[in-house]
């Protein structure tokens, strides 16, 4: 049980921005198609800098009880795709509710 706990801590927590995306139509619930292209470009970036950042040795894998020990390439665990998306995602939500606060701001 413990070998899962880190990416269904990252699992629930995605699940979460999804539920507060979804009741408050924020990115994917407001332009799907955008936000999805945004997010994917976050992603590969973000995949890409691991990825760099593991070819010239900065980078390698934590071992963990908690981790899946599933590796999706050298040294790139599962549990960091599941992150930089989730990241990725947070980051779009946060912004889109900092913008409708400063709307509500406005408008009063």
């Amino acid at each position: 049980m413990s070998a899962v706990l880190y990416l269904a801590a990252l699992l629930v927590s995605l699940a979460c921005m999804v539920a507060l995306d979804a009741r408050f139509r924020l990115v994917l619930w407001r332009h799907p198609r955008r936000a999805l292209g945004v997010l994917a470009i976050g992603i590969a970036f973000f995949l890409l800098w691991d990825l760099a950042a593991i070819a010239s040795g900065h980078y390698r894998a934590g071992e963990s009880d908690a981790m899946t020990g599933i590796m999706l390439a050298p040294e790139l665990p599962l549990e960091e795709l599941v992150f930089i998306t989730f990241l990725c995602y947070f980051t779009l939500v946060l912004h889109q509710l900092v913008l409708a606060g400063l709307r509500r701001r406005r408008a009063r």
